[in-house]
């Protein structure tokens, strides 16, 4: 699944977005044409050997506790008095077997398959993604019972995992919230058993337990979607408004109380105009899309600018960017990262291509656009600048 499309397919496009998204979970069996895992054993023992990653961002935990790092790695202090913990291999190896399970967060900012994963889901459900990768080999819980406050959708890559689900005690908790949610009684509502290939959706509130009890190690990824609620919208409203001089108005703290009802009765009518609006979660949706950083990258060597080399290829790191087209003013604009920025309708094909999330070369962008290389270079340059494209493989 490292396209949009892949995702929507896996998912069920459109109706998953319209009544499963944020309602229920779902549970998506393996097909024999699916590709093969998007993170590997291989994979996983070059990133941990090669990459200094502590806690929190490597740990072990069993039964929701955190198993402490000087049992499993050691502290190593260089010549210049840096202290880090080097991995323990034998010592990693004992923890693992007694029962705990390794997590590694955000793997998808170090391993560029899963990255590549992770940005496409993000085209797909319009939120931002973090994918955390977790690894078991017994039956005993890493975590317990408990419940997320995002959704995630998991894909199983190697063994099998057991998950056994019970419907939310709150109706959409959050992590700053005004109360935590009950546990749950009775038995699980759902109790399954996901195997290489396997894909599960579930919404955030929803407990879950989950083990390797299947007699086989497992290693899954889960993608988490960062929740966007009412507050996020709200957030985002209270910058918008203050075009409104009564949002900008000091608070009439001393004033008499008809000043203060007066106060009040116009920031209610500035904030219930707003509201009132029904392209606002359109319009939010698109800022927040276009503003998002994504997963900026640097491209060396081309510090100050792209050579015309067809062989050189890039990707957008800007999932959500969005280009529009203004044909009577012959132009059309990339917004991402926060920038928007105006090019010769010609550039058209070259930023839809990227908008595809693929990697391309000049080469290729040129043809698809029938321009001369030094024309592409230089639009790519233009946004290798503004932190929205970055370079994948250089020329020669």
């Amino acid at each position: 699944m490292h396209d949009t499309a892949s995702w929507a397919v896996c998912l069920g496009g459109d109706q998953f977005l319209t009544q499963a998204l944020h309602r229920s979970y779902v549970v998506v069996p393996a097909k024999e044409a699916d590709a093969g895992p998007l993170l590997s054993w291989d994979d996983l023992n070059t990133i941990l050997a090669t990459h200094r990653i502590e806690s929190p961002r490597l740990r072990l935990s069993v039964d929701g506790q955190t198993v402490p790092v000087g049992q499993y790695s050691t502290p190593i202090a260089n010549r210049r008095g840096v202290t880090w913990n080097r991995m323990h291999p034998a010592q990693l190896h004992a923890s693992l077997a007694g029962g705990a399970s390794l997590v590694v967060d955000a793997i998808d900012e170090i391993h560029p398959p899963v990255r590549a994963a992770a940005e496409a889901l993000e085209r797909f459900i319009g939120t931002p993604v973090q994918t955390n990768a977790y690894a078991s080999w017994t039956e005993q819980e890493g975590f317990g019972r408990h419940w997320d406050d995002h959704a995630v959708v998991v894909v199983q890559q190697y063994g099998a995992k057991r998950w056994r689900l019970w419907e939310p005690t709150r109706q959409a908790p959050t992590f700053r919230d005004v109360d935590a949610p009950e546990e749950p009684e009775g038995e699980p509502v759902a109790d399954f058993i996901l195997n290489p290939g396997d894909v599960l959706y579930l919404p955030r509130g929803w407990w879950h337990s989950v083990t390797a009890d299947q007699g086989t190690e497992s290693l899954h990824l889960t993608f988490g979607l960062v929740a966007q609620t009412g507050a996020t919208l709200l957030g985002w409203l209270v910058d918008e408004l203050h075009e409104s001089p009564v949002i900008r108005t000091d608070i009439p703290l001393h004033a008499d109380v008809q000043e203060k009802a007066a106060y009040l009765d116009d920031l209610r009518a500035a904030v219930l105009t707003a509201l009132s609006d029904p392209d606002l979660v359109d319009r939010w949706a698109r800022s927040s899309g276009t503003t998002h950083f994504g997963r900026p990258a640097p491209s060396l060597p081309y510090v100050s600018s792209l050579p015309a080399e067809r062989e050189i290829a890039v990707r957008i790191t800007a999932p959500r960017a969005e280009v529009t087209s203004n044909p009577t003013a012959g132009t059309v604009t990339l917004s991402a990262a926060g920038t928007a920025w105006d090019f010769s309708d010609r550039a058209a094909p070259i930023l839809q291509t990227l908008l595809t999330g693929s990697t391309v070369s000049i080469g290729e962008l040129a043809d698809a656009a029938h321009l001369e290389a030094k024309d592409v270079a230089s639009v790519l340059t233009v946004l290798v600048q503004g932190q929205a494209l970055a370079v994948v493989r250089a020329g020669r």
